[in-house]
């Protein structure tokens, strides 16, 4: 029996619903449903009535009792051993979104400090926050929208970003002040892995799509750092970034014409953890 599986159990047994409790969790339905099954085996048999709807079996209700019992001893072990390692302070673990703007990262220790923490930082793309998030591996962490489980209660918004067209300065298509959608079309553009963000990496293929840019998707599929790399030297590909790149040694960065494409930050915890500063994280500070 793992730690992770009575997590999961007793947030179902608090919703009653495989659903609103999977979104809780950052997993898929299926997931919850396999790892609950995977519980019950274990145990012995059923932890819950699942027709016509959720309940919990008298062995499910012992177990509830009992799980959140060693929950909160495993949770307080845990904030125990974190003090002792910061010198008697307090840790929140943040999981630094890779590629987010540094502002970020400087806001959100000027945030903790001002609750009396220090951050511990453990960078990741927004599908490795989401899992880490997910595993308790960090207690906050950043991503960027849209989240693959939309409606998460406990994900704010803290920042935006609006982008534009990265690409060579020798490129014939920076000696413009902005380009045109349809100015882009035939253009192969690098774009960072689906698996890293793949509501993201489908928003904006749709967005440009919608607005007459008919780009081809790279088969180069890269990170931010990757991309600012190898774009000063191929005149056949373009990217996508924010304004932050544009004095980059041999890069040009234009505006899209009509509107540039916005990025959200979101700032997101575990609607079940029991870390004391979460909910006293001063979330404003960071935006």
């Amino acid at each position: 029996m793992e730690l992770r599986q009575l997590r999961y159990f007793v947030v179902l047994a608090e919703e009653l619903h495989f659903r609103r409790a999977a979104e809780r969790l950052f997993v898929t339905t299926p997931t919850l449903s396999q790892q609950i099954r995977v519980l019950e085996r274990e145990l012995g048999g059923p932890l819950l009535v699942r027709e016509p709807q959720v309940a919990l079996t008298p062995a499910g209700e012992t177990l509830l009792r009992g799980a959140r019992t060693v929950l909160a001893a495993a949770d307080e072990t845990a904030r125990a051993t974190r003090r002792v390692t910061a010198g008697g302070g307090e840790v929140v673990r943040f999981g630094l979104l890779n590629g987010a703007p540094p502002a970020l990262a400087r806001r959100a220790d000027h945030a903790a400090r001002a609750v009396g923490a220090r951050l511990v930082l453990t960078g990741g793309t927004s599908a490795e926050q989401l899992r880490m998030v997910e595993a308790g591996e960090v207690d906050l962490a950043l991503v960027r929208a849209p989240l693959d489980l939309p409606g998460h209660p406990t994900a704010r918004v803290v920042a935006t970003e609006d982008l534009g067209v990265v690409l060579a300065a020798a490129h014939p298509l920076a000696r413009r002040t902005e380009i045109a959608p349809a100015d882009l079309a035939g253009h192969e553009l690098i774009l960072f892995a689906r698996d890293a963000a793949p509501g993201l990496h489908a928003r904006l293929l749709a967005e440009l799509a919608a607005r007459g840019a008919r780009v081809r998707l790279s088969e180069n599929a890269m990170g931010h750092a990757q991309m600012l790399a190898v774009l000063p030297a191929r005149l056949d590909l373009i990217g996508l970034g924010s304004a932050r790149v544009r004095d980059h040694p041999g890069l040009a960065w234009r505006p899209l014409a009509g509107g540039s494409l916005r990025v959200e930050y979101l700032a997101i915890h575990r609607t079940a953890t029991q870390h004391p500063l979460v909910a006293e994280f001063p979330w404003d500070a960071i935006g």
